[in-house]
């Protein structure tokens, strides 16, 4: 059974940041409200809050809490779904790749490079700062190529910028980052049904969305409970003979 179209829109924003893949949830929605057109819109963490904030944007998959570090969204709800693996990332030739895992003592006399879109925010930076700060984590990705420094970035964005030139490592004791969901308070019906699915909730278990059964006249109650009963052997059914004497 199909859901109606709530709040009677015809399309629903969604905002998402490097490294995220909503794939699998915007498949579930077109089968789910194929006249909901569902519009991706690509995002740095960075402008997440003033989206949701200004209405451009109806929910962000996007990483938490940093999103809301850099600007407040307003009334608003999140939901983490996952954590993230931290990793170095590092030339092909750099002694970090010889071994399968790092910790953060092993960065302690590493030059670390910190990109201006804060992949990843943690209180205390690790290693030794290099001076120069780049604008984003893909010119940071280049100086490391150089040989400039090492990166800590979430695992999803060192496969997205993966390169024949660079390795990644897990930094098994670092801080981790969360990706999760930010959308505006009061919860809209749309976004009400997108949670469900990224909840795995059912098509016929979303809360208010599934087209109500249509109630039974008292005939058919009584229709269905004589069945019920003449299948578990209870009552002979209408064609059964009566036993001969």
């Amino acid at each position: 059974m199909g859901v109606t179209t709530p709040d009677n829109a015809s399309s629903f924003q969604l905002a998402f940041v490097p490294g995220v893949t909503p794939g699998k949830w915007v498949r579930t929605w077109n089968e789910r409200l194929p006249k909901v057109r569902l519009d991706l819109v690509p995002i740095d963490v960075a402008a997440c809050a003033d989206a949701i904030r200004d209405g451009r944007v109806q929910m962000a998959i996007t990483r938490l809490p940093d999103a809301l570090d850099h600007r407040d969204p307003g009334p608003h709800h999140t939901i983490e779904l996952y954590e993230e693996t931290t990793v170095a990332v590092v030339p092909k030739d750099h002694v970090f790749t010889a071994v399968d895992e790092i910790g953060v003592a092993d960065l302690a006399d590493e030059q670390l490079l910190w990109p201006l879109d804060e992949p990843l925010v943690v209180r205390q930076r690790l290693g030794r700062a290099v001076d120069h700060r780049p604008e984003t984590t893909s010119d940071a990705i280049e100086l490391v190529a150089a040989g400039t420094g090492v990166l800590l970035v979430p695992q999803s964005l060192a496969r997205l910028h993966h390169r024949k030139d660079l390795v990644y490592r897990p930094v098994t004791d670092a801080p981790t980052g969360s990706v999760g969901i930010l959308w505006p308070a009061p919860t809209s019906e749309l976004a009400d049904e997108f949670i469900g699915i990224v909840r795995g909730r059912k098509a016929t278990s979303s809360r208010g969305q599934s087209e109500p059964a249509p109630k039974r006249s008292a005939k058919e109650k009584s229709a269905a409970k004589r069945a019920s009963r003449e299948a578990a052997g209870k009552i002979p059914g209408k064609g059964a003979r009566k036993p001969k004497r």
